[in-house]
């Protein structure tokens, strides 16, 4: 099996054991978002990137899953770049709040050309400001990625609740 295919099917099934109700604590899916911003990944001239995302919250507590996927282009080499990501924010709900987070992710490079630049396991390292509105959550998040191809990034962006 490629290595695509195994990164896509464990995204999926880490999805589904996270969406399942099993328990009292279940996270469930609270938001959709999506983020943009500059990245800067190593041995490459910075570039525009962007991203989307889905937000599951147990209620009640303020630790966060969110899967997403960030894609950026630089110089003729692209990252196709599924994460898992689990943050903390240090405020209660609906207030303005500094959080931090990390996870995992997998960087499916591609080039214009000929040749396969490969794939790369990544650790991702971020913290920004979550600020609360009536009909989205906007943030700011630096973020770095810890890999062959290491990056860092600036982004803003909203998640939009999906429940009231």
């Amino acid at each position: 099996m490629s290595s695509p295919r195994l990164g896509l099917r464990l995204l999926f099934a880490t999805l589904l054991f996270a969406t399942s109700a099993g328990s009292a604590h279940a996270f469930g899916l609270s938001g959709i978002g999506g983020r943009v911003g500059a990245a800067d990944p190593d041995g490459r001239d910075g570039t525009l990137a962007a991203g989307v995302h889905l937000e599951f919250e147990d209620t009640g507590t303020q630790l966060h899953m969110q899967p997403n996927f960030i894609y950026w282009k630089s110089d003729g080499l692209s990252d196709t770049n599924p994460n898992f990501d689990l943050y903390y924010h240090f405020a209660s709900a609906g207030r303005v709040s500094p959080y931090l987070g990390a996870g995992a992710g997998l960087h499916f490079y591609g080039a214009d050309g000929p040749g396969d630049p490969g794939t790369d396991i990544g650790l991702n390292m971020f913290g920004g400001l979550l600020i609360p509105s009536p009909g989205a959550n906007f943030f700011v998040e630096g973020r770095y990625v810890a890999s062959d191809r290491s990056q860092a990034a600036l982004y803003g962006g909203l998640t939009l609740p999906l429940t009231r």
